[in-house]
């Protein structure tokens, strides 16, 4: 048996997963004796009606609930520092968040400042909030992020720059799981977080740093769970099993990868998603492939391991052969998802590209988790490939 490195494994302490399960969050919520909550969410989702099942039980149970629906796609410090403003001068003594990436993330720093009454300001990095939080309670409403069981949180500083607070204190108490909040997503959201989620658990499972066996069967788990249903999610938006395949594989994949970081795809996606503004899911699998195609000499083997997961027949093939099979399947994949394959679809043109090369770089945080070490020269390299987008055309 080979050695094991040590690892420290941490992940949200209690999760319900079931179709429906919003109707339970009184529950949860009297087992921390709270009376004034605070709902952190967006206008769209409360608009498209997917807090109501929540608030209504709430309001059956007598709780009181005072709503924030002022959250934005990638928060802005300004948006958090309010919604913590109010939930101090509103007495709250829980937090609820029920949406996608941003309302949770937003929720998590909401739930911190509250209680801890510090500057934003001093949190951005690893390890510096370290004081208490009220309890949270965190409801994802998209099959992606998996921000409910993920210590970060990413925000927009008054300088558009994105910085990260990372602490074990922004865990939530609660991760609640219901599938019937995704069943109305589009199927561009659809594919474009299920990739995202995909992403995931590809890196979690070869990452530099930090893998380990937990992360490692996780990571798998959601390849498994969000392969197989993707597609059937993306043209049957109504599929309840599929949907619910998709909002577990997410979850597994954010275990996974808050324990064994990203790397390089999320490296090379966030200066796309910055500058032209296209969602995180979409510019992850812009850059996928190329990226995994640049890795395939350094993490043949991973892939390798990962393929028969996507395509069962790979399991025969020579490792070499697998890990190539596994980058066409994902290929693939994305085709059949019909995701944009090419940079160009979403704005950028050759000039820009000299741009996002030099933004990945700075990235460092990230690339360092990559198996293959990336330059300048190479970075540009993919994002030139991802331009034309040849390989995934003629595959």
């Amino acid at each position: 048996m080979t050695s094991l490195n040590p690892f420290t494994f941490q992940t949200t302490p209690n999760v319900l997963f079931e179709p429906g399960a919003s109707k339970k969050i009184p529950d949860i919520v009297a087992g921390f004796d709270a009376r004034r909550i605070m709902l952190v969410t967006d206008a769209g989702v409360r608009g498209a009606g997917l807090t109501g099942v929540a608030e209504d039980a709430l309001a059956a149970a007598g709780i009181a609930v005072d709503i924030y629906d002022a959250v934005v796609a990638d928060p802005p410090s300004t948006v958090i520092e309010a919604a913590a403003r109010r939930a101090r001068e509103a007495g709250a003594d829980l937090v609820l968040a029920i949406g996608g990436g941003s309302a949770l993330d937003t929720a998590k720093l909401v739930a911190y400042l509250a209680k801890s009454d510090e500057p934003l300001d001093a949190l951005y990095g690893v390890g510096l909030a370290k004081g208490a939080r009220l309890p949270l309670v965190l409801v994802p409403t998209t099959s992606g992020t998996g921000s409910e069981v993920t210590p970060i949180s990413i925000v927009t500083t008054p300088t558009t720059e994105k910085k990260g607070v990372v602490s074990a204190r922004l865990l939530p108490d609660w991760a609640v799981l219901d599938p019937e909040l995704t069943l109305g997503l589009p199927a561009h959201v659809t594919a474009a977080t299920g990739i995202d989620a995909m992403v995931h658990a590809i890196e979690a499972f070869t990452s530099r740093h930090r893998k380990n066996p937990i992360s490692d069967q996780l990571a798998k788990q959601a390849l498994a769970l969000l392969s197989a249903n993707i597609r059937t999610a993306c043209v049957d938006g109504a599929n309840l099993e599929a949907r619910s395949g998709m909002l577990l594989g997410s979850m597994l994949a954010g275990m996974a990868f808050a324990n064994a970081p990203v790397a390089a795809v999320h490296a090379l996606a966030y200066p796309v998603g910055a500058l032209f503004h296209v969602p995180h899911g979409l510019s992850n699998a812009l850059v996928l492939t190329g990226v995994m195609r640049f890795n395939l000499s350094h993490a043949e083997a991973l892939y390798a391991e990962l393929a028969p997961i996507l395509d069962p027949r790979a399991s025969e093939l020579p490792g070499p052969d697998a890990a190539a099979s596994f980058v066409r399947a994902l290929e693939a994949l994305c085709r059949d998802c019909k995701v944009p394959a090419t940079l160009a679809e979403v704005g950028v043109g050759e000039g820009d590209l000299e741009r996002l090369a030099t933004d990945a770089m700075k990235q460092t945080r990230l690339l360092v988790n990559n198996p293959r070490e990336v330059t300048y020269a190479d970075a540009l390299a993919i994002y030139s490939e991802a331009l034309g987008g040849k390989d995934r055309q003629a595959a």
